[in-house]
């Protein structure tokens, strides 16, 4: 009989499916998809989820009995919940009021904790999801704050298991990787793999009007004060990460609030891949960046969680209008 010992043993080996109709027929390349949806948790975050407590249970930071304490735009907490689950720990979550609802409803659903903080303040506020993470870690016993930012298993996860399977499905035939750039873990472990493969395959991050990592990237300055509020979800950042390792990285794409929403729109109705609004914008940066592509490229662009979290936002056509979105 074949079966897994538990549901994290059903993490990764996600498939990768050709994108026919959504960029149109004059799109020169092959883009391939790489769904993580497939994943138990229903986003590429499960893999550095269980990458990251396992790594603390081996350090011994993480100790039997111990609560999980995470600031997460809800992926990396649905990852650490199942991880909780399996083996024994309870979760809490920060979180800011710019996530969907469904997001939180879903990670209550099993078992966590939810805590939901302002969106429009500095990290260093004491209000912030990331202030109001530590300081959670801090004053509970035996807590653990995961900080998927700095912790660099979040990179080695990709580095280990994404990278490699991209690596095999294509027969190291790909010639740009394209991924939604938030904590850095996915672009820079997948792209130093890659990139140890074969120097000249092109990492390509996605990235949102509002967030300071293009412009970092382009001139290696730090300028917090650049950073504004933002609706998409997933991608961008007001801080730089240390899982970030920018010398990877090829090209900062940005894409707007709208046109994210509309073209994970778009690739639900015209591919049948129903994914969230990270994806969308790194389906609308492709159709951006089209005239960079030639005929002979091949295209690996991840696609990173499930649209089922975004049900009442950009799959909502009063929400889509109330934006100005939608005729």
């Amino acid at each position: 009989m074949k079966y897994a010992e538990n549901i994290l043993e059903t993490i990764g080996n996600t498939p990768l499916v050709k994108l026919n109709k959504v960029l149109g027929e004059d799109f020169p390349a092959l883009v391939l998809a790489k769904v993580e949806t497939f994943n138990p948790g229903n986003s590429v975050k499960d893999r550095m989820a269980v990458k990251m407590v396992e790594d603390a249970e081996k350090s011994g930071i993480l100790k039997p009995g111990g609560v999980i304490i995470e600031g997460t735009s809800g992926n990396t907490g649905m990852g650490l919940a199942l991880a909780g689950i399996v083996k024994g720990y309870k979760c809490i979550f920060v979180t800011n009021a710019k996530q969907s609802k469904e997001k939180c409803d879903i990670l209550r659903a099993v078992g966590a904790e939810v805590i939901v903080c302002p969106t429009d303040v500095k990290p260093t506020d004491p209000r912030s999801y990331y202030s109001v993470s530590k300081r959670l870690a801090a004053e509970t016993e035996n807590g653990w704050y995961v900080n998927q930012y700095d912790n660099i298993s979040n990179r080695t996860a990709h580095y280990e298991q994404t990278a490699p399977e991209i690596w095999e499905q294509t027969e190291g035939k790909l010639t740009h990787f394209v991924a939604g750039a938030g904590t850095g873990g996915t672009i820079t472990g997948v792209g130093t793999f890659l990139k140890e493969k074969n120097p000249n395959i092109k990492n390509i991050a996605i990235d949102t009007y509002g967030s300071i990592l293009k412009e970092y990237h382009e001139t290696g300055i730090l300028n917090p004060e650049n950073a504004y509020s933002y609706i998409t979800e997933g991608i961008g950042e007001d801080i730089i990460p240390e899982n970030y390792d920018m010398t990877v990285i090829d090209h900062f794409e940005k894409v707007t609030d709208k046109d994210g929403a509309i073209w994970a729109r778009k690739l639900a109705k015209e591919e049948g891949i129903f994914c969230g609004y990270s994806a969308g914008s790194a389906i609308s940066a492709l159709k951006q960046m089209q005239d960079t592509f030639t005929k002979d490229d091949i295209i690996v662009v991840l696609l990173h969680d499930h649209g089922s979290r975004y049900v009442a936002k950009i799959y909502n056509d009063d929400w889509m209008k109330e934006q100005g979105w939608l005729d």
